[in-house]
């Protein structure tokens, strides 16, 4: 039972490392996700220059909803509280990884989705989630997530952070 409690402990410790920003603490200078992506505008920016905007992977065009998809927001909150929450914090404190507050005013919707389901080629090829690793020390691993998962996993993310 023990070593149970030490494998899940190890497991969330690893889901954290460079999901997001580490810090959580940037501020935000635009909010302007109609054009279908958020502005990389915190203080990791300047740290990923370089970096491609959209990250690593086969989401090069992610199409949000507006309004907010209430169906899909439910399913990411689900995948959140069974994936993600023992080591993600819904607001920008830190727990074993980053706060998800924000995240998508500092990511956009693509990267977000590239890093969700191509998190290993996102570590190795991306400059923003190589800074990210080298913060966090700790390597997210794959959580093998459908597209739908992961699209809803966006869509409650948006939603944590106030979109409409």
């Amino acid at each position: 039972m023990k070593r149970k409690y030490i494998f899940i402990s190890i497991l969330c410790l690893a889901l954290t490392i460079g999901f997001f920003a580490c810090s959580g603490s940037g501020s935000d200078t635009s909010n302007d996700t109609s054009a279908g992506t958020a502005a990389a505008t915190d203080n990791t920016a300047a740290a990923d220059e370089g970096s491609n905007p959209k990250g690593i992977g086969p989401h090069q065009n992610v199409e949000l909803t507006h309004p907010l998809d209430k169906q899909m927001i439910e399913l990411g909150k689900s995948v959140y509280d069974i994936k993600c929450a023992s080591c993600h914090k819904l607001s920008d404190e830190k727990l074993v990884g980053p706060g998800w507050k924000g995240v998508t005013d500092r990511r956009t919707p693509e990267w977000i989705m590239n890093f969700i389901t191509n998190t290993s080629e996102m570590l190795q090829k991306d400059t923003a989630a190589q800074n990210m690793l080298e913060i966090c020390l700790v390597q997210m691993p794959n959580q093998n997530l459908t597209e739908a998962d992961a699209r809803s996993m966006l869509e409650f993310m948006r939603n944590n952070d106030g979109k409409q």
